[in-house]
């Protein structure tokens, strides 16, 4: 990752791709994949052009879009997909002001002078987004970069025949407990990052300790009963880079069966081992299934059976899903 006081140690000639990556969905492993194979074709490097926050965060940040991967893990995932380097737009209020002319010309071509620059169909850039991918071409065919469009994806989803892959269907799944349907358009679960605090101490009470997550700013599934993984480490990175092997009953709620209100919890309770004290640690947790709503019980003996029910549920989910 390069931050911007660094770009002058970026290699000119490269291709590029501009965008915000949040997901690192399908849609953009595929213009990744398309943008590797240019490089490769021109035996040059491949980069990547994002942004930390969200544009929209810094011009609008009543309408800035929730965050499904945070910078920590993108950059893993961009490496994953073969990205050579990553240039990470932070102080981006002067770039966003610039005309879609003076973007290029200002700053592309004297910071990266790309080869080519790949993008799907409904990029925009410059200031008020007055630049769209005819602009880009236009402008290239003046300075001597290639131009390449790569078509969003389409799947099939279990609440859509069709669905175009994108962040913001993601971001919209996700608030519908969709978790199955936003993995399919990740190519993997949906993953949410953060480090354990001290609970309540009622999960241990009951005789189902439970990890509680402080989350990362991002995206929350809505609230709920999950199957899912659960991976422990002691850094950030150690969370970004791993692969979640502790099966766990995941819920998101605000406990009305003790208290009429309380504050949104996130826990996790990691079925059959003993993990120890876990405060202060790394978790991330990945979800595979929607189990079911939240609900608000009679008693607590009422709360443990349903608990019981669901973590056996829960493990058969994740044994299938293992198979799988």
């Amino acid at each position: 990752m390069l931050s911007r006081d660094k770009w002058n140690q970026v290699a000119r000639g490269q291709v590029l791709a501009i965008g915000n990556f949040d997901g690192v969905h399908l849609g953009h492993q595929a213009l990744l994949g398309r943008a590797r194979q240019i490089a490769d074709q021109k035996k040059v490097g491949l980069c990547v052009m994002t942004f930390d926050p969200h544009p929209v965060a810094i011009l609008k940040p009543e309408k800035s879009p929730g965050v499904l991967t945070p910078l920590e893990f993108k950059l893993r995932l961009l490496e994953k997909a073969k990205v050579d380097c990553v240039v990470v737009v932070r102080d981006n209020f002067d770039l966003l002001n610039l005309s879609p002319e003076d973007f290029i010309d200002r700053f592309l071509m004297v910071q990266l002078k790309p080869s080519a620059i790949v993008e799907g169909p409904s990029f925009t850039f410059g200031f008020g987004r007055s630049g769209n991918i005819e602009t880009l071409k236009a402008i290239a065919a003046t300075r001597g970069f290639d131009v390449e469009v790569v078509e969003p994806v389409h799947i099939a989803l279990k609440t859509a025949s069709d669905a175009m892959v994108s962040s913001s269907l993601i971001r919209q799944l996700l608030e519908n407990s969709a978790v199955e349907d936003a993995s399919l358009c990740l190519s993997r679960p949906y993953r949410l990052i953060g480090q354990v605090e001290a609970g309540r101490g009622k999960g241990t009470e009951l005789g189902f300790p439970t990890a509680n997550l402080k989350p990362l700013k991002q995206i929350i599934p809505a609230e709920g009963v999950y199957a899912g993984n659960v991976l422990i480490g002691d850094t950030l990175e150690d969370v970004c880079n791993g692969s979640a092997k502790l099966p766990a009953a995941i819920s998101i709620g605000r406990a009305r069966t003790f208290i009429a209100e309380h504050p949104l919890l996130l826990e996790a309770h990691i079925l059959g081992q003993k993990t120890g004290p876990l405060y202060g640690k790394w978790m991330a947790l990945d979800f595979i299934e929607f189990v079911r709503h939240q609900q608000r019980f009679e008693s607590v003996e009422k709360f443990k059976e349903q608990i019981a029910v669901d973590c056996a549920r829960i493990e058969n989910i994740l044994k299938i899903n293992e198979i799988l």
